[in-house]
């Protein structure tokens, strides 16, 4: 059985303020609040279908950690992200591309080239449609 995570946004607490004036309090408040909201920006909110027991230890790592899914979810996808484009196989092709050291580097011919051509092609449209 799936559950679908829906509403996949990240919006961090706002931390206590710091003891001192009033005037700082708030503007410690507002660049708090402009910080959220900058990193609240280029954010996406998708649905994905997971497995149950997955749903499940989401679920206990909000509890175990004291965040909601909307701060955890973003989170964990974040590192996921991060952690497969790290380990994306380099795959040597028969081009030198350049000279490190006076060793020959070969151009890629695994995923990582097409992956990053994707990304800025997908990038590029989003920004001609805003």
């Amino acid at each position: 059985m799936r559950y679908p995570v829906s509403q996949v946004t990240c919006l961090p607490e706002i931390e206590t303020m710091p003891e001192t004036m009033p005037d700082d309090y708030f503007s410690a408040l507002l660049l708090k609040l402009e910080r959220h909201a900058t990193e609240r920006e280029g954010q996406q909110t998708v649905t994905l279908p997971i497995h149950q027991e997955d749903f499940f230890r989401l679920q206990a790592l909000c509890e175990v950690y004291a965040v909601s899914m909307n701060e955890l979810g973003p989170a964990l996808f974040q590192t996921l992200l991060q952690e497969m484009e790290a380990r994306m196989p380099y795959r040597p092709g028969a081009r030198v591309i350049r000279e490190e050291d006076g060793d020959p580097v070969y151009e890629d011919i695994g995923p990582t080239p097409r992956y990053l051509e994707i990304i800025r092609r997908l990038e590029k449209a989003a920004d001609e449609s805003n």
